[in-house]
């Protein structure tokens, strides 16, 4: 039995994400949209492009969100993009009820799938995700510091010019302005990145990675980012599906982990099968944990409109 995949939103984040898994091989896919025609649109275009590339896959697209039923994984792209000026948590009162209307189809249709979200305000988003679906934390999580750190990895290859493949970086915390790049766990090669660069070079880098999405937003003028977050949602998807037991940065719910209770938030996970396998606590100092603790409060802040 082929595996089954849906991607519950067919803009330039799920188009591309469909297009991405489906020539990967990962599996059969599902795209779903409420506007008329978009979603199938898409999908036979993608159709005519297995021609050309000479590769077999089957995509589907449709307005009608029966069509995930018992699918094993879903994405949830579908929700308002960020405006120029906007907050991605000026997006939560928009997309939530938007993410309530399709996280109580997934709960009823395929309720045996693995959910990754990437509405945004993520964390927020993957909060109410998790609640409303019931399923277990490991099954439910949002794509975000995966594609922060991907950022800080080419920031910081731009300014050592050095390749990217020697860069290993690490962010923990909220997938916006509470986001912490950390050097001190950022490798280049093994050694810390803080070797390479003064601390107003780091900040600077730092600085940037945090702003990267908003730059990326405040130039399109209308829509936000989407080659590189459909390439981070493809790679979670593909380390869930080959069990890769790999280490990515993911909004997972934490409760006790790093001292922090009932919140989704960005830390490293190892992803395999079950999804989140393992939440991976680093070791972190007073000032980088008192940083943490900031993000996910908050983050915390904002919470109380799912818990009353």
């Amino acid at each position: 039995m082929n595996i089954k995949i849906s991607v519950i939103g067919a803009g330039n984040v799920g188009g591309l994400t469909a297009m991405r898994l489906a020539e990967a091989g990962l599996g059969d896919i599902v795209l779903v949209d409420k506007v008329p025609g978009l979603a199938k649109a898409k999908a036979l275009d993608l159709e005519d492009a297995s021609a050309v590339l000479k590769y077999n896959y089957n995509i589907q697209g449709t307005e009608d969100v029966k069509e995930i039923k018992d699918s094993d994984i879903v994405v949830i792209t579908a929700g308002l993009a960020r405006k120029p000026g906007m907050s991605r948590e000026e997006l939560l009162n928009k997309n939530a009820e938007i993410l309530k209307e399709i996280c109580l189809k997934i709960k009823e249709l395929a309720p045996q799938s693995i959910l990754i979200v990437v509405t945004n305000p993520l964390d927020l988003m993957t909060h109410l995700a998790l609640k409303i679906t019931h399923f277990k934390p490991q099954k439910v999580f949002g794509m975000g510091v995966s594609l922060d750190a991907a950022r800080f990895a080419n920031l910081i290859s731009q300014k050592l010019n050095i390749p990217q493949d020697n860069i290993d970086t690490t962010v923990l915390g909220s997938h916006g302005e509470g986001m912490l790049p950390l050097p001190r766990f950022t490798k280049i090669k093994g050694v810390s990145l803080d070797e390479f660069l003064d601390d107003k070079e780091v900040e600077a880098l730092i600085s940037k990675t945090i702003n990267r999405g908003a730059e990326i937003v405040s130039l399109f003028g209308s829509g936000s980012a989407y080659f590189a977050p459909s390439l981070a949602i493809t790679a979670i998807i593909k380390a869930i599906l080959k069990d890769e037991k790999r280490t990515v940065g993911v909004c997972a719910y934490l409760n006790g982990e790093y001292g922090i209770k009932d919140v989704c938030i960005g830390v490293p996970c190892r992803i395999g099968k079950q999804g989140i396998e393992q939440i991976i606590e680093l070791e972190l100092n007073s000032e980088e944990k008192a940083a943490f603790l900031k993000s996910a409060e908050s983050v915390r802040k904002n919470l109380s409109w799912i818990t009353t």
